[in-house]
């Protein structure tokens, strides 16, 4: 976890302290984005964004602690507004499938199981497996009821079950 002071500085508008700030997030942020986009030029061009925002707008956070959810919901928001203009726009060649530079590559297989759940699905899977939050953080941030998550993260787990079961993995 960083340090409060380094985050009320960021909020305060220190520069060097929103740079440490994105790099200290820089490899969660960037799996987030990776698997939502599924290639690597979109999910550095989706860092980019992140970045801009950050610095336009980390004056809005009101409480430090939660600054790593602030980041990982911009993260999320940038994702599927960038999936939202490509569906617009003519279909490209044959994506890609490129190695993530960061720590662990992520397994095809397990995207593609992941594409196949709703944006909601895919957001609880994240807060829960990426961000190693409890059902009561997610519950909060979500504005549900702790039951509701508990079952929304059941039935998203079964439906990620029967998936791997049908792919053979």
């Amino acid at each position: 976890m960083l340090e409060e002071p380094l985050v009320r500085a960021a909020i305060k508008g220190n520069q060097e302290a929103v740079i440490a700030l994105l790099e200290h997030y820089k490899s969660p942020l960037y799996r987030i984005a990776y698997s939502y986009l599924r290639n690597e030029h979109d999910a550095v061009e989706a860092m980019q964004e992140l970045s801009y925002r950050c610095f336009r707008s980390i004056h809005t956070v009101k409480e430090p602690r939660y600054i790593g959810t602030w980041l990982t919901r911009i993260m999320m928001n940038i994702c599927r507004d960038m999936l939202r203009k490509k569906k617009r726009e003519l279909p490209s060649e044959v994506e890609r499938y490129e190695k993530i530079p960061y720590e662990q590559p992520l397994d095809v297989e397990w995207l593609d199981s992941l594409s196949a759940l709703d944006e909601q699905q895919r957001e609880l899977i994240y807060m829960k497996y990426v961000e190693d939050r409890t059902n009561a953080a997610i519950a909060k941030q979500l504005k549900l009821p702790e039951g509701t998550v508990k079952s929304k993260l059941h039935y998203t787990l079964r439906k990620l079950r029967h998936l791997f079961r049908e792919e053979g993995l």
